[in-house]
């Protein structure tokens, strides 16, 4: 059974920084990119950023470009989501989603999607 799950969401003031981690079980963890995406209630689902399958590429949203890095380790079947700088609109619940095919920015029908962690950026 595949498994995506986030941890490290919380609450922070705006400007602070928080680390996302994702780990992926009951699959072939370096034979899928990952993608974050997120989603505040009320509004549609966004994409933050996808990483390859060996991480030489990474593509990330514009409005978080420059504050938000996405790593992986394969070794540990992870994928990290650091942001910095956080502001109030990055409130959301944050999901990683992992396919064997790598699109630059989609936020959609990826194979899994983990359920995701709350983020709250206060001001």
């Amino acid at each position: 059974q595949v498994q995506l799950v986030e941890s490290g969401g919380g609450w922070v003031q705006a400007g602070g920084s928080l680390r996302l981690s994702c780990v992926a079980s009951g699959l072939p963890f370096s034979n899928y990119a990952m993608y974050w995406v997120r989603q505040t209630p009320g509004k549609e689902r966004e994409f933050v950023g996808s990483i390859t399958r060996s991480g030489n590429i990474i593509n990330y949203a514009n409005s978080v470009k420059g504050r938000f890095t996405i790593a992986r380790d394969n070794a540990k079947n992870t994928v990290y989501l650091q942001m910095y700088s956080l502001k109030p609109e990055d409130t959301a619940v944050y999901s990683c989603a992992a396919d064997t095919t790598w699109y630059r920015d989609r936020y959609y029908g990826m194979e899994y999607s983990g359920k995701g962690t709350l983020v709250t950026v206060f001001s």
